[in-house]
């Protein structure tokens, strides 16, 4: 019996270093752009640890690297970054001229396969969710994004927010860190600008607050999404509530004081920015009482 043990133990030190030694030199052609011996690595790797966890991380990445394309790119709406302005005969902005990304389809779909393996196998592992749905962000597959987030919120309940990251380390974080990640990636949804993803928005708050619903932040978030399509009642009610559980939260108050100004209730907006003016930092009073200024006119 204890040699059978001893003989288990030698053959996971082994399978340990075998998985350290390809990481290490997989990492090492990326560092290169090696891409032919980025592939060769990983093959080698999967012919002896198939089902290691890291290899599943390392494939999704040569994918997702893999279908990174940048082309020079004439548009008519100035790009991100560094661009050149085009002008025409009489001196006026015609286009700009600057680079553009794009990812190969094929290869994202390969990259999301190998993740989906890993998650699979691995459902604790947090960095292979997070990496997937940055990916998604990326691509700006909106639906898929929020489809991952919303799986990931219901899984953080299951496992206690247990979670593990790379080389199985346990996850650092605590509940609080969790969401603050799950908010910024509403905060990306919201920087698009684009009216039509704040369903997205709303779709991730509502799923936090069924399982925390006294989460401030979410309750804050949900009300942004209807104060954006126009539904301010909606928007006011789970700031009150939100008030309830922290009554000197200056962005709360301040959110409500406009949520009323919007709706027209000059009275409720008045009283709400007199609250956010008592409780706010210098920059929020001001705010408030220029604010109460205008509406008193």
């Amino acid at each position: 019996m204890k040699r059978t043990l001893i003989t288990l133990i030698i053959i996971l030190i082994s399978q340990l270093g075998f998985s350290q030694d390809y990481k290490s030199e997989f990492q090492k052609y990326c560092e290169t752009n090696d891409t032919i011996n980025q592939l060769k690595t990983l093959k080698k790797w999967q012919s002896k640890t198939p089902k290691d966890a890291e290899l599943f991380t390392s494939y999704f990445n040569y994918y997702f690297m893999k279908s990174r394309k940048e082309v020079l790119a004439l548009t008519t709406d100035e790009p991100q970054g560094e661009s050149l302005v085009i002008k025409d005969s009489l001196d006026q902005n015609a286009g700009f001229l600057g680079s553009e990304i794009f990812y190969n389809p094929t290869d994202i779909e390969k990259g999301l396969a190998k993740i989906d393996e890993g998650i699979k196998l691995y459902p604790n592992r947090l960095d292979m969710r997070f990496g997937k749905i940055y990916a998604l962000g990326q691509i700006e597959n909106w639906d898929a994004f929020t489809s991952e987030i919303l799986k990931t919120i219901e899984y953080s309940v299951k496992n206690k927010n247990n979670w593990t990251w790379t080389d199985h380390e346990k996850y650092d974080g605590n509940e609080t860190d969790f969401l603050l990640s799950i908010q910024n990636y509403q905060f990306q949804l919201y920087n698009t600008g684009k009216d039509s993803l704040i369903k997205y928005m709303r779709e991730i708050a509502l799923k936090v607050l069924e399982h925390h619903p006294n989460h401030v932040e979410n309750l804050s978030n949900l009300s942004v999404t209807y104060l954006i399509t126009g539904e301010y009642d909606k928007a006011i009610k789970p700031l009150l509530k939100a008030e309830k559980i922290r009554p000197k939260d200056y962005i709360v108050l301040g959110n409500i004081a406009q949520a009323y100004k919007l709706k027209g209730d000059k009275k409720k907006a008045i009283e709400y920015y007199k609250k956010t003016a008592e409780f706010g930092n210098e920059e929020a009073k001001q705010f408030a009482k220029q604010q109460i200024i205008e509406l008193q006119e």
